[in-house]
């Protein structure tokens, strides 16, 4: 019964914070296509983790290389947990992280929710690993590798 309303608030909250990073929320570093690929709610409701999965649009990936010439940050205050390896999908990740105790109270007065829930944002690469494996299985059966 438990799990059952924390699936239900779980698609709440990935509606919702998809509808505010698409119309509320404006900074330059949210860049490219983000779509919440999947939503974890503890039991109580109280912790919640969101994956996110950026796609770039050529430009970027055009600039990408540009940034990785750049000298690195010192040490940031939203550090990723689980970091992508691609400086645009980091710097995706470290700006919801730091919009996160917005888009909590946003999340909590349009649910109606109770407690609102402590939000981390992750990035998800499970999508660029699939796409990368079925390029990889297209080339060995036209025979390119």
């Amino acid at each position: 019964m438990a799990g059952d309303r924390a699936l239900r608030v779980s698609q709440s909250i990935k509606k919702e914070v998809a509808e505010m990073i698409q119309r509320e929320l404006r900074d330059d570093r949210l860049k490219g296509l983000i779509s919440i690929t999947d939503v974890e709610c503890t039991h109580d409701l109280r912790s919640v983790k969101i994956f996110i999965s950026v796609f770039k649009s050529k430009t970027q990936e055009a600039n990408q290389y540009d940034e990785t010439l750049k000298p690195a940050k010192t040490a940031s205050k939203t550090k990723s947990v689980r970091e992508s390896g691609d400086p645009a999908v980091d710097q995706v990740v470290e700006a919801l992280n730091e919009h996160a105790g917005f888009i909590r109270g946003e999340v909590c007065r349009r649910l109606g929710l109770r407690f609102a829930p402590e939000m981390y944002f992750r990035a998800d690469t499970s999508l660029e690993r699939g796409s990368k494996v079925t390029d990889l299985l297209g080339k060995i059966s036209r025979g390119e590798i």
